[in-house]
């Protein structure tokens, strides 16, 4: 995979579970055809541009391929996503029929790309799905069958746990995702993707405040006072100024921020991205806004020289 530039190393890209499952599908469908193991299958993207996949498993109708997402630390890296087909006799519109088996979920809540009732496999991978299909078919000289090709995800329910996907609305397991096929490493876009996809469910059940959260503490805190409905809860992660533009574009009446001391006082500072590594919190910093909000002077100074942010919050208490 393409490989960029890190601060400190050269950081390498990966592929979605979108690219993986199109890849398993074109093998799945090439073995239902009695193709020999081909080792590797290529795939079209997105961008009209081609890549190879090694294959993990193939046979007769079934075939796997383990994801390799780069340096992107996603709880999908090294899983196995595999595709099983087979040829659909009834005649129907679509010439390849997608559906789910294990470790991939089912949509039940409105707001998210995909219809309730549908496997989670999002628009772009399903396109890319078919398109790898299509291929195979081609090449098999069986253009004309209709084909239904299931993907499933080894160990799919005990990693969705790790992820935002029940509260979102995808039950069963993981979603297929990607638009372009490409994971970018500690890509900010699958963050602000989640943030929007959040509030697009959350304005579908028809609430009008939302939970903003830096993290699952806080937002467990913040959840026992108000009780609000799951939809309510965002987490938000470090992206401050984008969940609050994107709450505001969306329209919400109430937002409930909620966080750790240190990056609560980053907001108040306006700071837009709070994670550490785009600067730490100076003491200098929060003991001057206290002054803001009415602390005195000198109170104020002795809190300026503690060694950390969390110093001062200890005192505070």
């Amino acid at each position: 995979m393409a490989e960029r530039k890190g601060a400190s190393r050269t950081l390498r890209s990966g592929y979605t579970t979108g690219a993986c499952a199109a890849a398993a599908a074109k093998a799945a469908v090439l073995g239902l055809l009695g193709q020999p193991h081909p080792g590797r299958v290529e795939i079209p993207f997105p961008d009209g541009s081609r890549h190879s996949f090694e294959l993990c498993r193939f046979g007769t109708g079934l075939a796997t391929v383990v994801k390799d997402a780069g340096d992107d630390p996603d709880v999908t890296n090294g899983a196995e996503l595999g595709a099983e087909a087979r040829w659909l006799n009834e005649p129907g519109c679509e010439p390849v029929v997608l559906g789910n088996g294990p470790g991939v979920g089912v949509v039940t809540k409105p707001g998210l790309p995909v219809a309730v009732g549908e496997p989670a496999i999002n628009p772009v991978p399903r396109r890319m799905i078919r398109a790898a299909v299509a291929e195979a078919l081609v090449e098999g000289g069986t253009g004309e069958r209709r084909v239904e090709v299931c993907i499933f995800v080894r160990d799919g329910e005990v990693l969705a746990e790790k992820t935002l996907n029940r509260r979102l609305g995808v039950v069963g397991g993981l979603s297929i995702l990607g638009t372009t096929g490409i994971v970018r490493p500690v890509s900010a876009k699958a963050w602000t993707d989640t943030i929007e996809a959040s509030l697009r469910v959350a304005r579908a059940a028809g609430l009008d405040e939302v939970v903003l959260a830096t993290g699952r503490t806080s937002e467990a805190a913040v959840q026992r006072r108000l009780g609000l409905p799951e939809e309510a809860l965002v987490m938000m992660g470090d992206y401050l100024h984008y969940a609050l533009t994107a709450t505001a574009r969306q329209g919400f009446r109430r937002i409930h921020l909620t966080g750790m001391w240190a990056k609560l006082v980053k907001a108040a500072l306006a700071v837009p991205q709070t994670h550490v590594r785009n600067g730490a919190l100076e003491t200098r910093q929060a003991a001057d806004l206290l002054v803001d909000l009415g602390l005195d002077g000198p109170a104020a100074a002795a809190l300026a020289r503690a060694n950390t942010a969390r110093e001062i919050y200890e005192r505070l208490r």
